[in-house]
């Protein structure tokens, strides 16, 4: 019985410090000794056992500070972690943007990085419910083809998979006649809140891949026995041209875009599944969404050529009038 009160006020102490006390937060004798009548009741201890108990803490490799107040008594804090608190936001932070998690699985992944550190840091890193971001319904998917890549890329498997978009119901449907791609996985990036395998496509020339595909527009992935010999190549060039993000101030725009299949998921794509579409007439549709104005905007609006036409805000039409005009110009030199 002795053996397991020990064991017990031990664990308690060692709980204590680790998740009530940091560098900004110290605890006296007395005040550790109140946290484990909270933590165990049927256990009380004096003071001389807490310091006892401390010595062997220290002696396992726990480390506890201990520093003199100003009249001489003693605070104890543990302060190593397996994360600073800057470390710990930058895992939080990419969790909490990333639009293709769910906000229940958000909560928890990061409920789950706040236990790396105290309670009162904790308490000052960011909370879930200041992100209303996720829009993906098949996060389900994602992790399953999560796992399947990173195995598929370790052993230099060959992958199959169906592919396929949205179309202006919002209903998901196959491309290729739900034919399956055959492709060697070679990298799984997250970029622009989107999971992507970058992969060679084996249907394809050398001078035509690789390419990349989003795992959320995936289905029925499997693995095949089919082995390839992995060659050397800088993905960072190809990542660089294939992806765009831009930032700036918020606005309302409203764009007519011809209708097909590439512009509706390429606004899908930028605004989400919930964003406010209109069909217009047979050949074309309406989109009303905030956006962040900037130089990246224009460029994403002018990469879609004569496919699109900025409505409104009429600054905005100006602007990408002027840049035509621009354009225009230095071409006829």
């Amino acid at each position: 019985m002795s053996e397991n009160k020990t064991g017990v006020r031990l664990l308690a102490l060692k709980e204590i410090l680790l998740f009530e006390t940091d560098e900004h937060h110290q605890l006296s004798i007395k005040e550790l000794i109140e946290k484990l009548k909270m933590y165990v009741p049927e256990f009380p201890a004096d003071a001389k056992t807490v310091k006892k108990y401390i010595h062997t803490l220290r002696d396992s490799g726990f480390d506890i500070i201990e520093n003199t107040g100003k009249h001489g008594e003693l605070f104890y804090s543990h302060q190593v972690r397996l994360f600073e608190t800057y470390q710990l936001r930058l895992l939080i932070d990419p969790v909490l943007s990333a639009r293709f998690i769910t906000t229940e699985e958000k909560k928890y992944l990061v409920s789950c990085l706040k236990q790396l550190t105290s309670k009162q840091i904790a308490k000052t890193l960011p909370d879930p419910v200041v992100y209303q971001q996720s829009i993906n319904t098949d996060y389900n998917l994602i992790k399953h083809h999560i796992d399947i890549f990173h195995e598929a890329i370790s052993q230099k498997k060959i992958v199959y998979f169906q592919y396929g978009d949205y179309n202006l119901e919002k209903s998901f449907t196959l491309r290729h006649e739900g034919r399956p791609y055959k492709i060697k996985p070679h990298a799984l990036i997250w970029e622009s809140d989107f999971y992507y395998l970058i992969g060679d496509d084996v249907k394809y020339g050398e001078e035509e891949n690789p390419r990349n595909y989003r795992l959320d527009r995936m289905r029925h992935v499997v693995i095949s026995d089919e082995s390839f010999t992995q060659q050397q190549k800088d993905l960072s060039e190809y990542i660089q041209h294939s992806f765009h993000m831009f930032g700036g101030q918020d606005d309302w725009i409203t764009l007519q875009f011809q209708l097909n299949r590439v512009t509706l998921n390429g606004v899908f794509d930028k605004f989400g599944m919930d964003s406010n579409v209109k069909q217009v007439d047979e050949k074309s549709f309406l989109v009303k969404a905030k956006a962040k104005i900037s130089a990246g905007l224009k460029a994403w609006i002018l990469s879609w050529g004569s496919q699109v036409h900025v409505v409104s805000p009429l600054s905005l039409q100006q602007e990408i009038e002027q840049e035509i005009e621009k354009m225009i110009a230095l071409y006829s030199k």
